[in-house]
């Protein structure tokens, strides 16, 4: 069973759906600790919480919040105060608005988590609000006040579930003019040639073996070999990129790989290229019948002079 993050209710409107969160994702990295490898002695360091002015280490039970306001003067908070937080947030989730989710920017989506109805009072109204979400194709937009702070969330509907997404407000995501690119052109031909790239790379899911953590299966078969004490197993040869100076060529050397990858033919591909207008063909002249000559023979015409 997760671990509860936080407990409260779903306000929509005049309905109130008593609620958890809980994590809606799992870390399966493997997880390292640091050792004190340089006289053997292999012992554990740690992190230890020092008072600067004491010198001495202190506990958890002996740590609190507080706010420096000036120079060496600042004021306690306590969790009690945190809880009783003048605001409508502190332990609801109060739903804004509902809006498509197409017109949310993705950049200020952030980590998800389930939202879990509390108790048998809590079923009914949670279900009624996730078959509206699913019904109306739109996501509902929130406010609550979570780890000193209030925030913005996201719910949205995924199976018999609700989750909750926490957002960015709008002055945390940062202007990307400073990242673009100097300006350039780009040919119809070439953007062609990319659509081609992206339609041989196309698929309808995120099943398949490119989508497996390989970075956790190649440590653990190190720590296996460590432990063993056996050869590590060998890295393979990266793949050098070909220097490909012309665009095109290097769109038309991917098509090919990627459909090598997929397993189709991978002959030669040209890539898509705009199409060029032609001139429209003239309306054709009725021929004029060959005229005989006084000896029989037959002569072309010669055209009237203007």
């Amino acid at each position: 069973m997760p671990r509860t993050i936080w407990s409260g209710a779903i306000s929509f409107g005049l309905v109130t759906v008593p609620c958890h969160v809980q994590s809606a994702a799992e870390n399966h990295s493997i997880q390292f600790h640091q050792y004190h490898l340089e006289d053997g002695c292999m012992g554990r360091v740690r992190v230890r919480k020092v008072c600067e002015i004491d010198d001495r280490e202190v506990s958890n039970s002996e740590i609190g919040k507080g706010f420096e306001y000036a120079k060496d003067q600042l004021v306690t908070i306590t969790d009690d105060d945190l809880s009783n937080l003048p605001l409508p947030t502190a332990k609801a989730i109060e739903i804004e608005a509902f809006i498509p989710l197409e017109s949310v920017d993705p950049i200020r989506i952030g980590e998800g988590y389930y939202l879990a109805p509390n108790g048998q009072v809590a079923a009914k109204p949670y279900k009624l609000l996730r078959q509206a979400l699913e019904r109306s194709s739109k996501v509902a937009v929130a406010k609550y006040a979570w780890s000193g702070r209030e925030r913005l969330g996201l719910l949205r509907v995924r199976g018999e579930a609700i989750v909750l997404h926490t957002m960015h407000w709008p002055d945390e995501i940062r202007d990307p003019a400073e990242l673009l690119p100097p300006p350039t052109e780009v040919t119809e031909e070439e953007i062609d040639g990319a659509l081609a790239l992206m339609e041989t790379m196309s698929r309808d899911d995120l099943e398949g073996d490119e989508f497996q953590d390989t970075y956790t299966e190649a440590m653990a078969k190190i720590i296996e070999a460590k432990r063993e004490d056996k050869a590590l197993p060998e890295a393979p040869e990266p793949e050098q990129p070909s220097k490909v100076l012309d665009l095109m060529a290097a769109l038309n050397e991917s098509v090919q790989k990627a459909k090598a990858a997929r397993g189709e033919d991978a002959g030669v591909h040209e890539t898509p290229k705009a199409k060029k207008k032609t001139p429209a063909k003239k309306a054709a002249t009725k021929k004029q019948p060959a005229k005989k000559t006084a000896t029989g023979k037959v002569s072309a015409r010669r055209p009237r002079s203007a």
